[in-house]
Parts: structure tokens; sequence; C-alpha cells
């Protein structure tokens, strides 16, 4: 799960870390839509083992939305009230 940076509330599957000396490492991440995405790995809190995560994950099971499906939801989400 992504704590920081634009990729916070994503969840996904660490691919690979890329090590950096004297710099940031970064973390490759993969969700569950096949979305990859990078981060640094302060940005990164492990919240279960292999593909089942052991605490309740945020709205949308952490997939990021791109802004048309974000938009889209929030229309047909006012169009039912």
């Amino acid at each position: 799960m992504v704590t920081g940076g634009n990729n916070i509330g994503r969840v996904g599957t660490l691919m690979h870390v890329e090590k950096h000396p004297g710099s940031y490492e970064i973390v490759h991440v993969k969700d569950s839509d096949g979305n990859s995405f990078a981060t640094r790995i302060a940005n990164i809190f492990t919240i279960g083992q292999s593909k089942k995560p052991l605490i309740k994950l945020p709205r949308n099971n952490g997939i990021k939305l791109s802004l048309i499906a974000e938009r889209n939801q929030r229309i047909t989400a006012s169009e039912d009230e």
C-alpha cells in the first residue's frame, strides 16, 4: 500500500526494488488491473503476504481510476440519489 506521494492509497504487488546508493530507492508496484507505477520505498507500507491483504482496503480496493472513469462514477452516483 502506498502511503505518500502522487500514488497515495494505491495497492499492488511489489515487483522490483531499484537501489540507488546515495539517493532514493525506487519500488515498482503492479496493481490488480495490471497498471504499473513506481514510488520511493519510504512511501510503501506492506499490508500482507503474497497477494492477500491482512487489512481492509481503501475505496475501490486501491485501484486508481482514470479522470474520466472517476467523473463518470460521480455522475452515476449523483443520478441515483
